[in-house]
């Protein structure tokens, strides 16, 4: 790398965006943060602390008070909340099927990109961030911004491998399909905004997906 580099990458549930985010920030040597993780260890800051997903303001004041650590580290990913390692914590069923309570918040939200920006912008090197809204909220400058997306099925399909490969269809609707309707509510990842390259994945390998965006980088 011969200069700072930012990559944004948005998608929804099960797009392949996380593993594909990594390849690419281990391709370029650049440093890698998933945003959802994020959302996820809050989720675990506000069940421990009893708070009912239906309390919006105990919600907000349990993210905005949240002690949150993540590594940026693409070969070696952990993430803690108020001194605790949630790493394999936020991937269980429970986290999953409550973190829409607070990724649907606006005030959570803001605090979260506050967050984000930060490490952003901390990145020595460069970063490849992705989410939800990394492309029109987080980092809109981006050099390059891409929404990756495949179909819905497939994206299913993938969300099962990624939890063991056994997992009830109801599950896997709930936290592929349901989450996206969810965080749509405040978000929009499925329809590329101006200036963001759309890469449909549906029909590409892992490895294909990170040359593409490589190949991306280095048209620019």
């Amino acid at each position: 790398m011969t200069r700072r580099l930012v990559i944004a990458i948005d998608g929804p549930s099960g797009s392949g965006k996380s593993s594909t985010s990594k390849g690419v920030a281990q391709r370029l040597g650049l440093a890698y943060l998933d945003t959802g993780a994020m959302y996820r260890a809050v989720t675990c800051a506000f069940l421990d602390a009893g708070v009912d997903p239906s309390d919006a303001d105990k919600v907000v004041a349990a993210t905005v008070g949240a002690d949150l650590e993540i590594s940026t580290d693409p070969a070696d990913q952990w993430v803690r909340v108020n001194g605790e390692d949630v790493t394999q914590r936020i991937r269980e069923q429970e986290v999953s099927a409550k973190v829409s309570a607070v990724s649907t918040l606006p005030a959570c939200r803001a605090n979260l990109v506050e967050r984000q920006r930060a490490i952003i912008d901390a990145a020595p090197d460069g970063i490849v961030a992705e989410g939800r809204d990394i492309t029109t909220v987080v980092a809109p400058d981006a050099d390059l911004r891409v929404l990756l997306t495949a179909d819905p099925e497939v994206r299913m399909a993938r969300r099962n491998l990624d939890l063991g490969g056994d997992v009830d269809k109801a599950i896997l609707t709930d936290q592929v399909l349901r989450r996206d309707r969810d965080d749509s509510t405040l978000v929009n990842f499925t329809t590329a905004a101006d200036g963001v390259v759309h890469l449909d994945g549906t029909y590409l390998t892992l490895p294909e997906t990170i040359d593409a965006i490589v190949e991306l980088v280095q048209g620019r």
